[in-house]
């Protein structure tokens, strides 16, 4: 039986679309175990998943520094994993990858595709041509350790819709990392006054922080059928609820890919970055896209870089009488 740890430390999205490869390997590889060793608050991700699949908690502010590292691997070393696969290919994880190699053990890395990014988002003569997946790449470099999945056993999780439902749950992840991802929270409250209108729907605002919680609580008070869930509930929870959703409207953000696990259809607004890139991870069937066509486009694999014309048109451009009709159609085709 061989055991295999699997490095992936953040960010939530990019854990999260580790969660395919996993079920993957547990599928085609029963009497083998694997392990995910992330930050503690990931381990929802994997809850549920077939027996041979574990996590492994690390709190990395306990292992500041070369020698903290150092510490770490001999700790991982002593539980005799035989394989690593490095998902993440940071610092970190390269520290780690290189003890592991030092006392004989195999490795795998993941390849992120670094310079066909970069010609992605150049500003000139960009090469618009769609990128591996970010789950690809983590079954490639599963492939590479000698344990090559399918994807595709990987199953969706249903959201627990139990019972007849008295009205149509929407979901909505207003917020992201970087600016470039962010569609103008104006033009998104002048979304939800749309869809409020209708009593026969209820709204769900997703986010995290003191500002996200203001601005969603401010939503709240002025709609009756909008509720806030910000600080109001663990991931799994948030999980559970995203499953009840008859759709979760997000950003190209971490939400995106929470919504895709609890099975639930998404519509993502994307602005700087691009689906092109790979990050638009698994989606389940009738998700769907909303982006203006614009040449400066994709300007960033992150959506961290500032706009070069200062107004983000990339987001500007979607207007909110266009996402509410979207909505509309998705939950009710």
């Amino acid at each position: 039986m061989a055991k295999i740890l699997a490095v992936r430390f953040s960010a939530l999205g990019d854990v999260a679309m580790t969660v395919a490869a996993l079920e993957s390997f547990a599928h085609c590889y029963p009497d083998d175990d694997i392990t995910l060793l992330s930050r503690p608050f990931m381990k929802p991700l994997v809850e549920n998943l077939p027996p041979n699949v574990h996590f492994r908690a690390v709190k990395l502010d306990d292992y500041k520094g070369l020698g903290g590292l150092r510490r770490l691997s001999r700790e991982l070393l002593a539980e005799d994993y035989d394989v690593l696969i490095d998902w993440h290919d940071v610092l970190r994880s390269k520290v780690i990858r290189y003890f592991f190699r030092r006392a004989g053990r195999k490795v795998a890395v993941i390849d992120k595709g670094r310079k066909e990014r970069r010609m992605l988002t150049r500003r000139k003569n960009k090469q618009l041509v769609p990128l591996t997946p970010v789950p690809v790449r983590y079954a490639n470099t599963l492939a590479a350790a000698g344990f090559p999945i399918n994807l595709e056993s990987a199953k969706v999780r249903k959201g627990d819709n139990a019972g007849v439902k008295e009205s149509t749950e929407i979901g909505i992840a207003p917020f992201a990392a970087h600016k470039g991802k962010v569609w103008p929270l104006p033009l998104m409250k002048e979304t939800i006054d749309i869809l409020a209108e209708d009593m026969h729907t209820k709204i769900y605002l997703f986010g995290s922080g003191s500002e996200e919680r203001e601005w969603c609580e401010a939503r709240e008070s002025e709609h009756s059928n909008v509720v806030s869930m910000v600080g109001k509930s663990k991931l799994s929870d948030e999980l559970c609820l995203m499953g009840r959703m008859d759709v979760m409207v997000t950003m190209d953000s971490s939400n995106m890919h929470l919504a895709a696990l609890a099975g639930t259809k998404t519509l993502s607004i994307w602005g700087a970055t691009h689906p092109l890139a790979g990050f638009a991870g698994m989606p389940v069937e009738g998700s769907q896209m909303m982006q203006a066509d614009l040449e400066c486009r994709p300007c960033s694999i992150f959506g961290n870089k500032p706009c070069r014309y200062g107004d983000y048109h990339c987001l500007t451009a979607i207007k909110p009488k266009d996402v509410a009709e979207r909505i509309l159609k998705i939950v009710s085709p």
